[in-house]
This record gives structure tokens, C-alpha cells and sequence, in this order.
């Protein structure tokens, strides 16, 4: 029941990042002004996303520091 759960979760993700990229591409080429939108919110998300990374490869990597990786 759970997996069932999980599967649906992670597929409707699959499709809400699928359906953000073809706003992106779409609004690049003009599209209306709801797919601007959608697209705006997607690279934001992506851009919060990013940010996140960072700040754990900082937080990773001055724990790390003294083993010489630059990760």
C-alpha cells in the first residue's frame, strides 16, 4: 500500500517536472502568458533547488576539508 503510495507520488513529480520543462521551452518562444508563468515558477524552483546544493556542498566541504577533496 505504502510503495503504491510512493510510486504514485514520484510519478506525479516525474510529470510536474516534465510539463515545467515544456513551459520553459515554450515560453522561450513565445508562448502566452500562463506558460510564462509556469515557466517562471519552474526556473525558480530549479533556481531554489541549486541553492540548496550549494549550501550543502559548503557545509560538506568545510567539514571535509582537511581530507583534500574539492566536491
Amino acid at each position: 500500500m505504502v510503495t503504491g503510495m510512493i510510486v504514485f507520488v514520484l510519478i506525479g513529480v516525474l510529470v510536474l517536472a516534465v510539463a515545467g520543462c515544456v513551459c520553459v521551452v515554450w515560453a522561450s518562444r513565445g508562448g502566452p502568458r500562463w506558460v510564462r508563468g509556469a515557466a517562471a515558477v519552474t526556473l525558480a524552483a530549479g533556481e531554489g533547488v541549486r541553492d540548496v546544493q550549494r549550501r550543502n556542498r559548503k557545509q560538506n566541504g568545510n567539514a571535509n576539508s582537511s581530507n583534500g577533496n574539492d566536491d
